[in-house]
């Protein structure tokens, strides 16, 4: 009997060392042509082949900074540095795929609302409806100054600037144009009704946008929502917003509850707990054998930075991890960070000392790191989506191409042949594909609640002078 449906991602980001810190220096790896769109396109190919449901390309504005306080061990092991921009991916990748969707992280507090509707409205146009916007509100203090800022907001009050951000990207692609605005009428030479076109009129406590969009509607208006939020700020925001959620529980245990907290939270905002896929964090070796699967993994662990995933560590959790002794456990210290990862590290049930932090995250980061046959790996995703409720996996790479293709050759086939892993794409959007259902958000969406966009000025109007 078929059990519940796992989905894919491959996790993937413009730079050389993504999750994997040091296996770089793999005689296998290519992460180094990260630079050229031929290694994009046939990584694309690769996953198109293998239906994934699409491609989710991380980001971060800054640089890891807090071990040992500089970046010297970042830059040595290319741990996310150099690093190019995301969104320039998607048209390669579009043209060289037929289905693959196509997750691009941005974070709100970096890029202002106005201009990043129109870079994200050009890139739904030109990949005809697959994009979807990972939103994410930064975790790097050296990225805030860069851009001008004294520092990142404290945590929670960045997720109230991404509430506003969100709201003000509904108001331009939901609803300043209506459908049927744009005519194309060459007989009467109107290309466009401007009766159909709307100022937004947003004045708001951070920004303030009273025009137009500069973009007609693209095929999914709003692009699919992905968000990674983890702590309670994090999840209240992916259940009133997100429609795919990305989470790195190294444990089942941490994964049902969260999954449970997510969908929970998702229905009483409204929504229906199927609004929302989830998807954790996660990577596999696998291989014709066990045995061969678990030499494949000793091999990449000779190339595991020791430095460079405390690098990583360090900059995820604002914990300088340089300053102990490898016997050390990780202890709970209030940061400014990624406030999950911390908590995750501190459990009571599985304290972690410094070296098996580092052990741990050499390979995929936080998520958990599966080995074995096709068979052996096929089971344990079963059991952690019939044990947890999770949707699927975002699987990330120890070496690339490698990792993705053994993925496709071997594991794919075997879910498939159990029946729990797709065949083929659903015709349509990126929206589509995923959920079965229309191009666009449902209205049990908040974004939804903006299409009105003359009731929504008028209803803001007068709340605001019922204030006054």
């Amino acid at each position: 009997m078929p059990g519940q449906t796992i989905r894919f991602n491959a996790f993937a980001m413009n730079c050389v060392g993504h999750q994997s810190p040091g296996l770089w220096a793999h005689p296998r790896d290519r992460s180094w042509r990260y630079k050229d769109l031929e290694y994009w396109q046939d990584l694309a190919r690769t996953l198109e082949r293998g239906i994934f449901d699409g491609v989710f390309i991380a980001d971060v504005v800054g640089y890891y900074d807090v071990y040992k306080g500089s970046n010297w061990h970042a830059l040595e092991q290319a741990a996310q540095i150099p690093v190019n921009d995301p969104l320039q991916l998607a048209a390669p990748i579009a043209l060289a795929t037929d289905h693959l969707g196509i997750g691009i992280t941005a974070s709100t507090s970096f890029e202002h609302p106005y201009t990043f509707a129109r870079r994200l409205s050009t890139a739904d146009h030109h990949t005809k409806g697959r994009i979807g916007w990972n939103i994410v509100t930064s975790y790097l203090e050296s990225g805030a100054r860069n851009v001008g800022q004294s520092g990142l907001q404290r945590h929670d009050n960045r997720y109230e600037v991404a509430s506003e951000y969100v709201e003000v990207l509904y108001k331009l692609f939901e609803g300043s144009w209506e459908d049927g605005a744009v005519l194309r009428d060459r007989d009467r030479r109107i290309f466009t009704d401007p009766s159909k076109v709307h100022e937004i009129g947003h004045r708001g406590r951070h920004f303030t946008v009273p025009g137009y969009h500069l973009s007609e509607p693209s095929p999914q208006r709003t692009p699919v929502l992905y968000q990674a939020g983890a702590s309670g700020p994090g999840k209240a925001f992916a259940a009133t917003h997100a429609e795919c959620v990305f989470v790195a529980a190294p444990l089942k245990a941490m994964l049902r509850a969260y999954v449970s907290d997510v969908r929970a939270k998702a229905v009483a905002a409204g929504r229906s707990a199927e609004d929302i896929l989830i998807y954790n964090l996660t990577t596999v070796i696998v291989a014709e054998t066990d045995e061969a699967a678990q030499r494949t993994f000793e091999d990449y662990q000779n190339y595991a930075s020791y430095d460079g995933a405390l690098v990583f560590m360090s900059g995820w959790s604002g914990i300088d991890f340089g300053q102990y002794a490898p016997t050390d456990l990780v202890k709970k210290v209030e940061t400014n960070a990624i406030v999950s990862m911390v908590e995750t590290f501190t459990a009571d049930e599985k304290p972690w000392s410094i070296a098996e932090l580092a052990r741990w995250g050499g390979i995929g980061g936080i998520g958990p790191v599966f080995v074995g046959s096709p068979t052996t790996v096929a089971d344990i995703l079963q059991e952690w989506v019939e044990e947890t409720g999770v949707d699927g996996f975002n699987l990330a790479y120890a070496v690339t191409p490698e990792t993705f293709e053994d993925t496709v050759n071997l594991l794919v086939p075997e879910l498939q042949r159990r029946g729990v892993y797709p065949k083929a794409y659903r015709p349509g959007t990126l929206r589509e594909k995923l959920f079965g259902r229309g191009a666009y958000l449902p209205e049990s969406h908040p974004a939804h609640g903006y299409r009105d966009i003359e009731a929504v000025k008028a209803r803001e109007a007068a709340g605001l002078a019922a204030a006054e």
